[in-house]
């Protein structure tokens, strides 16, 4: 049976009454605001307080002991995190660890998979339109797949990789087109993986600009079906939506935790290598990621963990992972299906409404699994329209040229929430309220 549809203020609270996750938003500290940029920067619990608040505490009372004495003990805290990490992705527990940043995640695991197959200068190679049998042939190290939606520090750290290896990035880096600058289709990469060479397809799970949902199994099967890696960008589902990693044999992913996870500005990051790559020298090896029953031995020969853990770079800044150890916690009580189920609820409402109000275009998709957790609200005065949303404390984001995002994350938002959200929206634009703002960014005219 389809939800209720949500068409007036009634309906909303009604539906708020039945939202088997309401009480979860008690567990959050919110801005005095209508707080709808999670997709961004998710706030802080009670719970992500608690176990910041023992680290510290571990930390005042056992000093360098906490490394071994630690609840859990420090040493071993990033593939802790893991552990509980994989099941909201998908894989088994070996295979996540929490490290580094995201774009240090990018540039070791593309850098690792690019080296497997011979990349380098002395490859010998005529480009990646030359005709060869795909990656593995050693005269053509093949191209990266990349697509022109992506987030750019995903393009700035493979192309440093590329160039890193003698490759040049006008030749290696591809990009797949975007249908109108919204969305990216399956048949777009399988089309583009027939006319390129392509050694690895890097894309994300979730357009940050469109709130698109990419087909993860079916981008991983085209990829494999050309001889090339497949590995994904997740910043913007993990925590929202669920993975399986594993089962579909993606090769490498990674993520950010600050966004639907709630872990805080800055956290460290998140990252997954199948097993099937255990034991592959990272390109970026640093002593953290080094065998943990021989660490301390203080070899200068690098033995990589035979984990995800391998692709750890330096010693894990334990105040900043501590957080994301509470907030995985509410995650996991509340279950990763029911936060995807509330999500496309919330987003439901909220498109329903925007669809009432002819000035918007919603520019993300439709359907349930070609949707992320945001919504993508288009109009020619969208920043302004933002700043207005801003002034009247409706906290959303603005992104180049016509977007504003409105993200109703479901552990925190109500269906009352995304209702009040659609009158905001509606009174800029019938009082034509946005033009009290500078265009070009400078506040109130």
């Amino acid at each position: 049976m389809d939800d209720p549809v949500v068409d007036s203020l009634a309906a909303a609270r009604e539906r708020d009454e039945e939202d088997p996750l309401a009480a979860f938003a008690d567990r959050f500290d919110l801005p005095d605001a209508l707080y709808m940029d999670g997709n961004s920067l998710g706030p802080v619990s009670t719970d992500a307080e608690r176990t910041l608040d023992r680290v510290v505490e571990e930390w005042r009372e056992r000093g360098i002991e906490g490394w071994t004495d630690g609840d859990p003990p420090w040493f071993g805290y990033a593939e802790h995190l893991g552990e509980r990490l994989a099941p909201l992705v998908g894989a088994r527990s070996d295979e996540v660890v929490v490290a580094n940043s995201t774009t240090v995640n990018i540039h070791t695991l593309v850098g690792t998979f690019l080296d497997s197959e011979g990349y380098g200068l002395d490859s010998g190679s005529d480009g990646p339109d030359s005709g060869s049998d795909g990656p593995d042939a050693q005269d053509d190290p093949g191209a990266v797949l990349v697509n022109d939606l992506d987030f750019p520090t995903d393009h700035y750290a493979i192309a440093a990789q590329l160039r890193q290896r003698g490759l040049d990035p006008e030749e290696y880096l591809v990009a797949v087109e975007s249908r109108n600058g919204r969305t990216i289709d399956a048949a777009d990469v399988e089309a583009a993986l027939e006319r390129h060479d392509v050694g690895i397809v890097f894309m994300p799970s979730v357009l940050y600009r469109s709130g698109q949902l990419l087909d993860v199994e079916r981008i991983t099967e085209a990829a494999h079906a050309h001889g090339a890696y497949a590995g994904f960008d997740l910043a913007h589902s993990v925590g929202v939506v669920p993975h399986d990693l594993s089962e579909v044999g993606v090769d490498f992913a990674v993520w950010c935790h600050y966004k639907y996870l709630n872990a805080g500005p800055g956290a460290p990051a998140g990252l997954y290598v199948n097993r099937e790559h255990f034991g592959t020298t990272p390109a970026l090896a640093g002593w953290w990621g080094h065998d943990k029953a021989t660490q301390f031995e203080m070899n200068h020969e690098f033995t990589p963990a035979d984990t995800a853990g391998a692709w750890q770079v330096g010693t894990p800044p334990l105040l900043a992972l501590a957080p994301l150890e509470g907030a995985l916690d509410v995650v996991e009580a509340a279950g990763i299906d029911a936060i995807r189920e509330k999500s496309l609820a919330l987003t439901d409402a909220l498109v329903d409404r925007v669809d009432a109000l002819a000035e918007y275009t919603v520019g993300t998709p439709r359907e349930h699994a070609r949707r992320g957790g945001h919504v993508a609200l288009e109009h020619e005065e969208a920043y302004r329209i933002s700043q207005a949303l801003k002034a009247r404390g409706v906290v959303v984001d603005f992104r180049p040229p016509n977007v504003v995002r409105v993200c109703p994350s479901p552990l925190y938002t109500s269906f009352e929430d995304v209702w009040a959200v659609g009158d905001h929206l509606a009174a800029i634009v019938d009082d034509d309220e946005y033009e009290r703002f500078d265009p070009r960014g400078g506040g109130v005219t």
